[in-house]
């Protein structure tokens, strides 16, 4: 995995705050059971965002947690920062000290590329992205079911001919 099962968590959480009508609020148990997330655990994801202004929260019975910002605006990486922070793309993945591009580990090159690679994904990539490119998978996978639900031809009963 490229980010903590938090990062993931939150990543999810936020795909489905993008398709939550402006100005409306998701409680945690609903994003929860809609993204097969702990509600427990989700809470204090999502509390931890909220407190470094990525959402909104609301108390209430109409309340819980909305976006701040349009799912356009917000990155993969923003979210990944503020769970797990960078330190793991920068660190040596042989385990050095002091691994840089004037003294490299066996796996310095291979390993700069691959994370350069990772961050400019997760840069590039929004909420908004991935919200479209699930949407298009649900359609897709419903289109799917739909052909593989044939009816079955009904048989007609037996009537029986005997009089009494």
């Amino acid at each position: 995995m490229i980010y903590s099962r938090s990062a993931e968590y939150a990543i999810r959480a936020f795909v489905y705050l993008a398709q939550v009508p402006s100005g409306k609020f998701a409680m945690v148990k609903q994003i929860a059971e809609e993204s097969d997330i702990p509600a427990h655990f989700l809470a204090k994801i999502l509390q931890q965002l909220a407190r470094q202004g990525f959402l909104r929260s609301s108390k209430g019975p109409t309340g819980g947690f909305s976006l701040r910002y349009p799912p356009t605006d917000i990155t993969l990486l923003q979210i990944v920062e503020s769970i797990d922070g960078l330190a793991d793309y920068q660190r040596c993945i042989g385990g050095m000290t002091e691994c840089n591009d004037q003294m490299r580990c066996g796996m310095h090159d291979s390993w700069k590329a691959l994370r350069g690679r990772i961050i400019e994904y997760l840069e590039g990539t929004t909420v908004e992205d991935l919200a479209e490119a699930l949407e298009v998978k649900r359609r897709a996978l419903d289109k799917t079911k739909k052909k593989r639900t044939v009816e079955k031809p009904v048989k007609a009963k037996a009537t029986s001919s005997r009089k009494a």
